[in-house]
């Protein structure tokens, strides 16, 4: 697939880079919308927006603008001072939320490693819990980043296996098991921390009042619920969040990746003034953390959902998405999980890997990407057409019969 200028690309990339990542041989030099261009000029569907960063697109012209604008002004500050973006963008955010307070970050790990920190700090100045005691439940086939606190509660081998030892302070649960969560939670038990449909894992959604369930057991048990709706937040699942779609509310909500508009790295944890209000100055920071530019970018991001256009182009198209798939099942197709712009689709393992068919994919001007064997995920940007997602339902057809 990779032309003599791409296969330069590629080796220089192996020959300088670290070997933590095994991409497909695709070596992108411009986009714009839902479409790419490779170094030879080759156009590509992005339906992975790279896991739901871009839910806006490559280069939207508000969000360039946004940023362009600020490059010309100030870009970094750090928090030694304030700058005139900072309040404006946690202000805007916390209305969208529906909440008080934001921590501003850079990535998602951040976010995540943040709202642990603040959990404890909460669980040991709020709910009296001993020193060093507070304990944080989390699901099982997690993926929350790949800090090593964070890979140290994760059940997936390739991603904790040779990195401990860890931060002890955790416990895991069946993801989808109320019942399970609920038998462990203790005393000393401080936050619930799971993703609201476990992306990673292959689209994973809980079973169906599930989030009910954990909102109502943790507010019960005087326990904090930390969603991560780092992948499924801003727009992705037809809602501003997934929250949204199940009724629900957490103490904590950690967003990241489209936050930054597929422009810079913003993160941040958005909650109530009684929680985020625990931290006290010099106890936690970042450098880039609530920079201007990032900031800049992130009011645009918050400008553009507080339409709920792209919230409603995601139900509409994510009906779509789902009805082409679901003509896939018993054609090489196992099954599908959709909600809103956002699928994992389960290949038949005697067909052929999840990242055979994004091979066979990409050579058909399509873009995805496989996870944990045989299942590939699918996050097109919000701004990909009904007409652009059957042809790319249609190459997935088409290398499907190829491969039966």
């Amino acid at each position: 697939m990779a032309t003599d200028s791409a296969s330069a690309c590629i080796r220089q990339t192996e020959r300088f880079g670290a070997h933590n990542y095994q991409p497909l041989p695709v070596v992108i030099a411009s986009g714009q919308g839902a479409w790419v261009l490779d170094v030879e000029g080759r156009r590509y569907l992005d339906c992975l927006a790279a896991y739901s960063a871009l839910n806006f697109g490559h280069r939207h012209p508000a969000l360039v603008a946004a940023a362009h604008a600020q490059l010309d002004r100030l870009t970094l500050t750090s928090r030694a001072f304030h700058n005139d973006r900072l309040g404006e963008f946690m202000e805007r955010l916390a209305t969208l939320a529906g909440t008080q307070m934001v921590l501003p970050m850079n990535t998602g790990a951040e976010a995540v490693e943040s709202a642990i920190k603040v959990a404890r700090t909460w669980g040991y100045r709020v709910k009296g819990v001993p020193t060093d005691r507070a304990r944080i439940i989390v699901a099982a086939n997690n993926f929350h980043g790949r800090t090593t606190t964070i890979v140290g509660f994760s059940s997936d081998p390739g991603a904790r296996d040779g990195f401990g030892p860890f931060t002890p302070g955790f416990d895991t649960v069946l993801y989808g098991d109320a019942e399970a969560l609920a038998a462990a939670i203790t005393p000393e038990t401080v936050a619930v921390l799971i993703e609201p449909i476990q992306g990673e894992a292959g689209v994973i959604l809980p079973p169906e009042g599930y989030l009910a369930q954990v909102r109502r057991l943790t507010a019960e048990h005087g326990v904090l619920f930390i969603a991560d709706e780092i992948q499924s937040g801003l727009g992705r699942t037809g809602a501003t969040f997934e929250c949204d779609n199940a009724g629900v509310r957490p103490d904590l909500y950690l967003l990241g990746k489209a936050l930054g508009g597929g422009i810079v790295p913003v993160s941040a944890v958005v909650g109530e003034s009684s929680v985020l209000g625990v931290l006290r100055p010099g106890e936690h920071g970042s450098t880039f953390g609530g920079n201007p530019l990032a900031a800049a970018v992130g009011i645009a991001v918050v400008d553009l959902l507080e339409t709920g256009e792209y919230q409603s182009r995601a139900r509409e198209l994510g009906a779509v998405l789902g009805r082409r798939l679901e003509e896939l099942v018993g054609a090489g197709v196992q099954s599908v999980r959709v909600r809103g712009m956002w699928a994992g689709v389960d290949i038949d393992p005697d067909l052929a890997t999840g990242h055979r068919v994004c091979e066979l994919l990409a050579e058909r001007g399509v873009l995805a990407k496989e996870t944990h064997g045989s299942t590939i995920r699918l996050a097109p940007p919000l701004v990909i057409t009904a007409e652009e997602i059957d042809w790319a339902i249609d190459q997935l057809r088409e290398v499907l019969a190829e491969l039966s």
